[in-house]
């Protein structure tokens, strides 16, 4: 059937006149996939001589035309400022001058690539480009975590529309699982911390410090850093690779058809289940560090008993520690929660951008919740707590 359909074809020719400063194009024959290689050559000679303003077409011989003809005698007039006026075309055609306009439309015009500059003016110009970029990703965020709290506001007005189910999954996606891996870290963190105190404060002979001094970094600030670091890298990236996923094979598109709110289907869930099982995560991590340095405590040369150790955080540690460590969990489930969504609803159509916002959601959410630790470190010390 193939052989058969070229043997139908009429080659393509092409007649070029030149009358009163205007170039007429004739395209004959049949313009399509098949035939216009032979004509290609000469369409090239002429694109590189003639005044793309100055191009008229005849349409009058042309029989059939695809995409690959319409491309071709397209590119005779991309360089026009007025690429697809009338007074290009002699006469009338009920396909050519329209598929030539839509050929050109979707044909992607790739910007030459600049050379790369060095020195101190190129290197002023990243650093305001990346400046300029961290701004409007801040400003992204703060939108989408505006968008997020209107939309949960909207649903406490309308408890009916909450989406229970979805919520108590991602509480079990996101911080039951999660549970095992950072009671790991954590009690292996709780043991270094020991470790390196018993180290220290035995060369100054006050060994039972070292209670004092895992309980409150564990307390205050490790148990519940590793708990927002790894639901950065685990739940975050999850929520991300999950959301972007869905943007691609359009299932965003079709909610949103349907009068379905994403944010209240897919995003308000999963806010809701990262805040409120930050602190759950966080009090978990906070006893495996504890028990990995009564651990250290008991088995090294300390000779610290469980018991004495114990019996010492509980007389000596105040409950504030707790506290403090507490208080920044769900401010930390939040944000990280909001990045990983944010960034997996700016995903694009293809794998590539997916990829580029999972690492993005990872990076930045880590980032925040160091720098909110940070603002809350200088906070508590200015009111003393």
């Amino acid at each position: 059937m193939r052989g058969q359909e070229l043997e139908l074809l009429t080659p393509a020719r092409l007649v070029v006149t030149e009358t009163h400063g205007r170039v007429c194009v004739e395209p004959q024959g049949d313009w399509v996939i098949d035939t216009v290689g032979a004509v290609e050559d000469e369409l090239r000679a002429l694109a590189s001589r003639a005044d793309p303003s100055a191009i008229v077409y005849s349409f009058t011989q042309l029989g059939r035309i695809d995409t690959a003809g319409a491309y071709l005698l397209g590119r005779l007039t991309q360089d026009c400022a007025d690429p697809d006026g009338d007074f290009h075309y002699l006469d009338h055609h009920p396909v050519a001058p329209g598929l030539i306009a839509e050929v050109r439309r979707r044909t992607l015009s790739c910007a030459p690539v600049k050379a790369q500059t060095y020195g101190f003016r190129a290197a002023v110009a990243r650093l305001g480009a990346g400046i300029e970029a961290a701004y409007l990703e801040g400003l992204g965020t703060l939108g989408f975590l505006g968008h997020t709290l209107t939309t949960a506001a909207s649903t406490a007005l309308r408890p009916w529309r909450f989406r229970l189910t979805p919520t108590v999954w991602v509480m079990e996606e996101a911080g039951v699982n999660a549970m095992p891996i950072i009671a790991v870290l954590s009690f292996f963190i709780g043991a270094v911390i020991a470790f390196m105190g018993a180290n220290l404060l035995q060369t100054l002979g006050m060994t039972v410090f070292t209670v004092d001094l895992v309980a409150v970094t564990v307390l205050r600030e490790f148990g519940v850093l590793i708990t927002a670091i790894m639901l950065a890298g685990r739940s975050d990236s999850a929520f991300t690779a999950s959301i972007g996923s869905m943007k691609m094979q359009q299932e965003i598109d079709a909610m949103k058809v349907l009068g379905i709110d994403p944010f209240e289907a897919i995003v308000l869930p999963r806010v809701i289940a990262c805040t409120l099982m930050a602190p759950l995560l966080t009090f978990g991590g906070m006893v495996a560090g504890i028990a990995g340095g009564m651990v250290v405590a008991w088995s090294t040369d300390l000779q610290i008993s469980p018991t004495m150790f114990i019996t010492r955080m509980h007389e000596n540690t105040d409950w504030s520690h707790f506290m403090v460590g507490m208080s920044k969990a769900p401010v930390f489930g939040l944000v990280i929660a909001i990045i990983g969504c944010r960034q997996g609803m700016e995903v694009g159509g293809d794998v590539e951008s997916l990829g580029r916002r999972t690492t993005a959601s990872v990076v930045q959410s880590i980032f925040a919740v160091i720098v909110i630790d940070a603002i809350f470190a200088m906070m508590y010390l200015e009111l003393g707590i």
